[in-house]
């Protein structure tokens, strides 16, 4: 018989990494698919796709991104209530004047991340800030 651990031992045992990602002057989806990469544990030669052994992302200068002029207007976010006539859109501009550079950086990597169960686990470990201040600096001194 096996003993079985739980997640904290696990944690322990093999301790999850901390990458820092700066968005100044990247393009929005080179920076989501070198999260979605991080955030899977995909770059790890131990890689499992049923286990979660990625790590936690902390990405800064969100607010200094390159978008280019063309994306701004053409990329368009749908959200549908499920009632006729309920269909609404916004365009990516519109999106970053209403909920800001972090949101629509979360949503580019959601939408990268496998549609599974742990994809929720996954963005919790997604830490997203406008400039360069975050509250993680001692874990990126070792």
């Amino acid at each position: 018989m096996t003993k079985t651990t739980n997640k904290k031992d696990k944690e322990k045992i093999n301790p999850r990494a901390w990458y820092l990602v700066d968005a100044k002057e990247a393009s929005l989806g080179r920076i989501a698919t070198q999260i979605a990469t991080f955030l899977t544990g995909k770059n790890r030669s131990d890689y499992l796709p049923h286990e979660d052994k990625g790590g936690y992302v902390v990405v800064v200068n969100t607010d200094k991104l390159n978008i280019p002029a063309g994306k701004l207007k053409g990329k368009i976010y749908h959200h549908y209530s499920g009632y006729p006539g309920g269909l609404r859109s916004k365009d990516l501009a519109g999106k970053l004047a209403q909920r800001g550079s972090t949101w629509v950086v979360r949503e580019a990597v959601r939408g990268m991340l496998p549609k599974n169960r742990l994809r929720r686990e996954r963005l919790v470990r997604l830490k997203i800030y406008g400039s360069e201040e975050h509250p993680y600096q001692d874990q990126f001194k070792k």
